[in-house]
C-alpha cells in the first residue's frame, strides 16, 4: 500500500488506550515506535478534548525506550537541555537540534560504512571521541549565547577592558574562532571520507 501525504491520526482516550484510525486497531506505545522507525507519519490526538499531544506522546515512547537501557540520551545532555527550559536560548534550541538531528540522519549510512571501513572494531570508540567533541562544541557555543554569566566567577571575569570590551566577549570570540576551525576541520575530513571510492 502506498504511502499517503496525510499523517495517520491516532486518538488516545482516557483510559490510556491509543487507536489508530488508519488500521482501525488498538495500539501501543511500541507500535508507535515501530511506526515512527519505519517513517510512517501519524499525528495524536486527545479523544476528549481534540487537543494535538503528539510532542507528549513521542516524549513517553523516548522514555519508555530509555526505561528499557538503550540510552540514547546522555545524564549531562538531559541536565543541559532542562536548564534551557524558561532560559532566554530556550527558543534556539529545537532548531539547533533539529538540524543536528537531520544531518545525522542524513549522514548515518555513510558514517556507518566508511567508520567501520577505516576503523574496523574501533568504529565505536571513533563515534563516541566525535559525539564527545560535538558536545563539547554544543556547549561552548550556547555559552557564547549567554552574555551574563552568573555567579562570583561570572562577575570577576566581566571587568571591563580599557577598550571598553570584556574578558568575556574576548573569551567567546576566541570561542568562536575555534568552533569555527573545528567544524572547517570536520568538514574536511568528511569529505575525505566521502571522496573514498
Amino acid at each position: 500500500m502506498a504511502k499517503t501525504s496525510e499523517p495517520t491520526i491516532i486518538k488516545k482516550y482516557a483510559n490510556r488506550r491509543l487507536y489508530n484510525t488508519g488500521t482501525s486497531t488498538y495500539v501501543t506505545l511500541e507500535d508507535l515506535a515501530v511506526m515512527v522507525k519505519g517513517e510512517e507519519d501519524f499525528v495524536v490526538y486527545d479523544a476528549k478534548s481534540g487537543e494535538d499531544i503528539t510532542r507528549s506522546v513521542l516524549t513517553q515512547i523516548i522514555f519508555e525506550q530509555e526505561g528499557k537501557g538503550q540510552n540514547l540520551l546522555p545524564v549531562t545532555f538531559l541536565r543541559q537541555l532542562i536548564r534551557f527550559y524558561g532560559d532566554s536560548m530556550q527558543g534556539l534550541v529545537p532548531s539547533f537540534l533539529e538540524y543536528s538531528m537531520t544531518s545525522l540522519t542524513k549522514e548515518q549510512e555513510k558514517l556507518r560504512s566508511q567508520m567501520s571501513e577505516a576503523f574496523g572494531a574501533t568504529a565505536f570508540d571513533a563515534i563516541e571521541d566525535q559525539v564527545k567533541r560535538n558536545t563539547e562544541m554544543f556547549e561552548r557555543a550556547m555559552k557564547m549565547f549567554m552574555p551574563f554569566p552568573t555567579g562570583e566567577a561570572g562577575a570577576a571575569s566581566e571587568a571591563p577592558t580599557a577598550t571598553g570590551n570584556t574578558k568575556t566577549e574576548k573569551a567567546e570570540t576566541a570561542d568562536l574562532d575555534d568552533m569555527k576551525r573545528q567544524l572547517e576541520e570536520m568538514q574536511k575530513k568528511i569529505n575525505k571520507l566521502s571522496d573514498k571510492p
